[in-house]
């Protein structure tokens, strides 16, 4: 797959890129920005793939999150993907938590979505294997992370994929799309009304189902507007609970839900990975 540079920038003792290609999975092209440090030639580095919340493109985590120091001191390359496929022949909802820039992570079966909107394949499989052609990553290190839509992609590509993913942890996720109206709206929109189909994309869901991991990490502001209506982190809580996960839940007093509340504690989740 030919991949075309929009920019590269040294930060920190690394290079901040952006790139483009034309996705298979999409139909459209994307756009993602990658992070590597500094490192020996012919030497390979762990990954850890970043994935956003609603309304966002590559954009909002490479200028807001503040991953780059600790990035370069940990030796992690540091992937951001877009939301959801863009374009003037793509479909889209005026609505912020539905269409483009919120595509949930998820391959929509239901028009008009279905034909673009099929992030899961190009989270899972087309990036992953455009990022291990073109950077020096060691694809038997690899982690996942995200913030709030992007929290409940991790969540359920990390329980979907135990195998892959060394550490699997997330700022204020969606743990239970199913039972939340972000979540109940997005899910009958790209897949219909059949909520059997809606559980392998809810991560409570997937628990309950069997899905396990070793180890989750999650933080969550306690005074964050959605909490209460369509995080309900508690859900995520009671399911590891229940299925002998060991979920380090830590709600960080004061803090609400957006890049501010994320950059703050990013680092110290990035310490937790690097040391898995």
């Amino acid at each position: 797959m030919t991949l075309t540079t929009v920019s590269e920038a040294r930060s920190y003792t690394g290079t901040q890129g952006v790139y483009r290609h034309a996705s298979a999975a999409t139909g459209t092209d994307m756009t993602f920005a990658v992070y590597v440090p500094d490192h020996a030639p012919g030497a390979t580095l762990p990954v850890v793939w970043w994935l956003s919340g609603l309304t966002c493109t590559h954009v909002n985590a490479m200028d807001k999150c503040e991953y780059r120091q600790a990035c370069a001191d940990l030796g992690l390359i540091f992937v951001c993907p877009d939301t959801s496929p863009r374009g003037a022949g793509v479909a889209d909802d005026p609505a912020f938590d539905f269409g483009q820039g919120a595509g949930f992570y998820v391959d929509a079966t239901q028009a008009p979505w279905s034909p673009h909107f099929r992030m899961w394949s190009y989270i899972t499989a087309e990036l992953p294997d455009l990022v291990a052609a073109n950077f020096p990553v060691d694809m038997g290190r690899q982690s996942i992370m995200g913030h709030s839509m992007g929290g409940h992609g991790a969540l359920t590509i990390g329980l979907s994929f135990p195998d892959r993913f060394r550490a699997v942890s997330a700022f204020a996720p969606i743990v239970a799309p199913s039972q939340v109206p972000w979540g109940q709206k997005a899910l009958t929109g790209y897949l219909g009304p059949d909520r059997a189909e809606w559980r392998r994309h809810d991560a409570v869901a997937l628990i309950e189902d069997g899905a396990r991991l070793p180890a989750l990490l999650v933080d969550q502001g306690d005074a964050d507007p959605w909490l209460a209506e369509q995080l309900r982190p508690q859900l995520l809580a009671d399911a590891c609970r229940d299925a002998g996960i060991d979920l380090t839940l830590r709600t960080r007093a004061g803090y609400e839900h957006g890049y501010l509340f994320v950059s703050t504690f990013i680092a110290d989740q990035l310490r937790w990975h690097a040391a898995r």
